[in-house]
């Protein structure tokens, strides 16, 4: 579907109209719940998982079954500052990796019987330097934002968005840094492996981009900071609402990205849980900040939607536990 708006301010006014959760739906899921053979509350966050998938897709009987993992890569001219330890041409040398199918995003969606769609959005011209100007123009981050809206596919029943771009950990950093306060410094981490000299630059960075943008509206933030992959990621998620389809979050980079919608308008993330918590600095505070509890914990910090896409597995658990499972009626076990 063609992006509904053509500035930031259309697409806010966008966030503000999504659908939410069926409210039947999920009251079916609750109440079959209590008739299932365990005690209540047995399987933990399982059953609440198993009540929000059925109900933002409003149907007591939905599994997932065609999920969809998007990964948008893109570059950044504020690479040139020495944040990154890999040079911006690995980007695109990613990018073939992933048509080739060597990375481990290839593998984890095949696992997960999961359409792998990759968006590469202007290598060729990285966004500008955030210390000395915006990263993007309207137009550009409207055009990431609508890249990533249309990306998603109205058939999919799961979407996780996932991202590639050499130096996008310091514009996530930054990001964050404007939307949540604090130390802006201290919300930037190692990334692909910069050491101490590397990180004190990084640092440095992140703080003269919040010091220039760092009072600017969500969305305004998003262009500045952000970065054309960080852009199509949020338009992505907020995409998969319009369709009522599920969102699991990947790492710290999708996370910044999604908490400018969030910051935005408040609830637009309603519909995406987090995927993993990432090893890279940040990411426990975006998360407790968005009051989101990760399904797994794995010291993964590679990106990717790799961690969103390893968690479609405990989604499908939760699925098949609700649906498979027996009531104590139709097993003839008391549950006095």
């Amino acid at each position: 579907m063609t992006a509904p708006f053509t500035t930031l301010a259309e697409f806010h006014a966008v966030l503000g109209g999504l659908p939410g959760p069926d409210p039947e739906a999920a009251a079916a899921a609750r109440d079959r719940d209590a008739q299932l053979t365990k005690p209540p509350g047995a399987l933990g966050r399982l059953e609440d998982l198993a009540e929000w998938y059925i109900g933002w897709r409003g149907d007591a009987a939905a599994r997932c079954g065609v999920p969809q993992v998007l990964v948008f890569a893109g570059n950044h001219g504020v690479t040139a500052r020495g944040v990154s330890a890999f040079p911006a041409e690995v980007t695109a040398q990613m990018v073939a990796n992933f048509h080739a199918g060597g990375a481990a995003i290839n593998q984890l969606a095949e696992l997960a019987g999961a359409t792998l769609d990759v968006h590469a959005l202007s290598l060729e011209t990285p966004t500008a330097d955030f210390t000395t100007g915006p990263a993007m123009s309207e137009a550009e981050c409207v055009a990431a934002l609508a890249a990533g809206w249309e990306a998603v596919k109205p058939g999919a029943d799961l979407v996780v968005t996932g991202e590639m771009g050499i130096g996008n950990t310091t514009s996530a950093a930054a990001l964050a840094a404007a939307l949540f306060g604090g130390d802006a410094g201290g919300w930037a981490g190692r990334g692909t492996g910069v050491d101490d000299d590397g990180l004190s630059i990084k640092r440095k960075v992140v703080e003269a981009g919040v010091s220039r943008h760092g009072q600017k509206a969500p969305l305004d933030l998003l262009r500045c900071l952000g970065g054309r992959e960080l852009a199509a990621m949020a338009g992505a998620i907020a995409g998969a609402r319009s369709y009522r389809i599920p969102v699991i979050l990947d790492g710290f980079i999708c996370s910044a990205a999604a908490a400018s919608l969030e910051k935005a308008e408040p609830g637009t993330l309603d519909h995406a849980v987090a995927g993993h918590l990432s090893a890279e600095a940040g990411h426990g505070q975006i998360l407790d900040a968005l009051g989101k509890t990760p399904l797994l914990c794995l010291g993964m910090r590679l990106g990717e939607g790799s961690g969103a896409a390893l968690a479609i597995q405990i989604l499908r658990g939760s699925l098949v536990c609700h649906h498979g499972m027996a009531t104590f009626a139709e097993a003839g076990v008391s549950d006095d």
